[in-house]
């Protein structure tokens, strides 16, 4: 696994530490009990983190509806379905040089299932949930200090590898995979991605395994149909119905395995407590995103309806593979500007006498890194990103979240009173070892 917070881009200390709120969320995959242990409520340890792709550099990350639709991009009260928060940009989805993966064995053992014909909505419901309510299973976890935890999880390849959200186990003892059919079987942890909120655990598979097809999530479109089938306060193989709200929402999760999730999946299929690391599926039955969270009405800290996101399938389809192959993220696809930087404010600029009162302070540079290389060096003030304006830490995130490694992105700064702008070849966040 890598931690977003391991180099430059990780959390940041000293004068220019500015904490950046982003919402206190709940965790779909919440505990029995409620405290501590997986699933519980998010802690708002962390910083809002800036490296490859997205953010520059970490600042330190608190605890997640928002009033409009680019609220939900910032503010949005984000209750982890099980999750944390960082920042991170520029995700690679496709298979890059050098990256160690394994192609997903998806054949099911279990291959007699006829098919129907499909003449209406309600029939094409129906097969798709026949389809993939077998390879969403129930994960049961305790923890050392005696905590449970109940989430769910997606069975991707037939030689038992189940995908399911990083918050799921994070703290897991004791993991125990609770099958379609009831049957109850041991689990181990493959690999996990706390950048990602994913992760990937591992059962003897039975002889009828049935496995789910990861769809293509860049074909999605607002306003398709969609089913959430997860576990939802225990209740196993609930079914909840709706559409895809909004594409490519940029969901940043707080907790101890902050992450942040780039053109996560906005919908309004029902996601609560449990539904963590289960499937969001088209009509096709293809899996086409993980659900991961759902948000909090910060007027009343209550889960907002309606409102919860799902990571991706072209990002759990890149990452899984790598886990399987390597158990670990060998290439994580986020681009990096190799900086730590600290929010502006009119408080710290009048402090410091700073040119203006908004924007990104660099607070070091990484040797040989992208922005060493553009010129770019400590006391800079990143206030612009490809002409879109840099107000603060979160909205330099909101920025980068959407660039890749190997972009060019055109960054104005100001040195002293002068301004500038440089080119910038975005690097790679590298993983952890």
């Amino acid at each position: 696994m890598y931690n977003p917070h391991a180099e430059d881009e990780a959390g940041m200390s000293g004068p220019y530490d500015q904490q950046q709120t982003v919402a206190a969320h709940y965790r779909p995959s919440e505990n029995a009990t409620g405290t501590g242990g997986p699933g519980g409520p998010a802690i708002p340890t962390g910083s809002p983190y800036y490296g490859a792709g997205g953010p520059l550099t970490p600042a330190a990350p608190p605890p997640r509806r928002g009033s409009s639709l680019r609220a939900v991009l910032i503010t949005l009260v984000l209750a982890i379905v099980f999750g944390g928060l960082l920042f991170a940009a520029g995700w690679q989805f496709g298979n890059a040089n050098g990256v160690a993966s394994a192609t997903l064995q998806t054949g099911s053992s279990n291959n007699t299932t006829s098919a129907k014909v499909v003449t209406t909505a309600e029939q094409a419901r129906e097969a798709a949930i026949a389809k993939v309510q077998p390879a969403v299973v129930q994960i049961n976890v305790s923890t050392a200090s005696g905590a449970s935890g109940i989430g769910s999880g997606v069975i991707i390849d037939k030689r038992g590898y189940i995908v399911t959200n990083y918050h799921v186990v994070e703290s897991a003892q004791q993991i125990e995979v609770v099958m379609a059919d009831g049957t109850h079987l041991p689990a181990q942890v493959a690999g996990t991605d706390p950048a990602d909120d994913l992760a990937v655990i591992k059962i003897n598979p039975p002889s009828n395994i049935t496995v789910a097809t990861l769809g293509d999530s860049s074909k999605l479109q607002v306003g398709q149909e969609v089913l959430a089938i997860g576990n939802p306060l225990g209740e196993t193989q609930t079914v909840t119905h709706g559409i895809i709200s909004a594409l490519g929402r940029t969901v940043s999760e707080e907790g101890q395995g902050s992450a942040v999730i780039a053109n996560a999946i906005q919908t309004d299929a029902p996601i609560n407590p449990g539904n963590s690391g289960g499937a969001l599926v088209d009509l096709s039955g293809n899996v086409i995103g993980i659900p991961t969270v759902a948000a909090i009405d910060p007027e009343f800290n209550t889960p907002a309806n309606g409102v919860g996101f799902a990571i991706p399938s072209n990002r759990v389809r890149f990452i899984a593979q790598q886990i399987i192959a390597t158990g670990k993220v060998t290439h994580t696809g986020r681009a990096a500007l190799g900086v730590r930087v600290a929010s502006v404010t009119p408080q710290l600029a009048a402090q410091d006498n700073l040119p203006v009162d908004y924007g990104s302070l660099i607070v070091s540079v990484t040797a040989n890194g992208p922005a060493a290389r553009a010129g770019l060096r400590a006391g800079d003030i990143i206030v612009a990103i490809d002409g879109q304006k840099v107000t603060d830490n979160q909205t330099l995130s909101d920025i980068l979240v959407n660039k890749s490694p190997g972009q060019t992105a055109r960054v104005t700064v100001y040195r002293g009173n002068q301004q500038l702008t440089v080119n910038v070849t975005l690097g790679e966040l590298q993983a952890s070892s």
